[in-house]
């Protein structure tokens, strides 16, 4: 098979399969090497963007996926004319900042963290799409362990959790006062409500 025809090939099966497909899988279909694979694919990339196409290929850990080009959105809005669009509360950027960077993690640790109820804020996330559940910690009761998804690389711009920027220790401690804070003000409140109730 030559590189034209491996080019159509794997562009074929990028499209009919809609999400993202790992390198090492398009490689064994077309029973060719991995380095032959991702030279298509560089190359396939590179083509749709000198010729300003309607589609791009996006990296996603390993794996790529056929996408539309930012250029189009817009006309894409216009279209749908009702765009799925969501909302990142404080809470949930919150609550998604602790999964990306903890995960592979369960509710109960999430709100040992974040000192109050994580079920809305976990709820929403899946629902988003940005986190997933990723099976059962071995333990008793089997908790669910939640981690992000290829949605959430996408939202975020990065190819991979290992692209999420480092936090220095000092950032990370004045995170926890400010969280302490917060949780401390809110306990106060409702112990002033509950006096008030009596």
């Amino acid at each position: 098979m030559d590189k034209k025809e491996m080019e159509s090939v794997v562009e074929g099966i990028l499209f009919a399969m809609g999400d993202s497909v790992e390198t090492e899988k398009i490689a064994n279909a077309l029973e060719a090497p991995v380095e032959d694979i991702e030279e298509v694919l560089e190359s396939l990339s590179n083509k749709y963007e000198k010729e300003n196409r309607g589609i791009r290929l996006t990296k996603l850990e390993g794996a790529y996926q056929m996408s539309t080009s930012p250029d189009i959105y817009e006309y894409l809005i216009k279209l749908a004319k009702q765009p799925k669009k969501y909302a990142l509360t404080d809470v949930l950027l919150e609550t998604l900042s602790i999964i990306a960077y903890k995960q592979p993690i369960t509710k109960a640790e999430i709100e040992k963290i974040r000192g109050v109820s994580s079920d809305h804020a976990v709820s929403k996330l899946v629902e988003y799409s940005l986190v997933q559940e990723l099976g059962r910690l071995d333990a008793p009761g089997k908790p669910m362990l939640f981690g992000t998804t290829e949605e959430f690389l996408r939202s975020f711009a990065i190819t991979s959790i290992s692209d999420l920027p480092v936090l220095n220790p000092v950032q990370v401690e004045e995170f926890k006062i400010q969280a302490e804070a917060e949780v401390n003000a809110a306990l106060a409140e409702n112990k002033e409500n509950d006096g008030l109730l009596d």
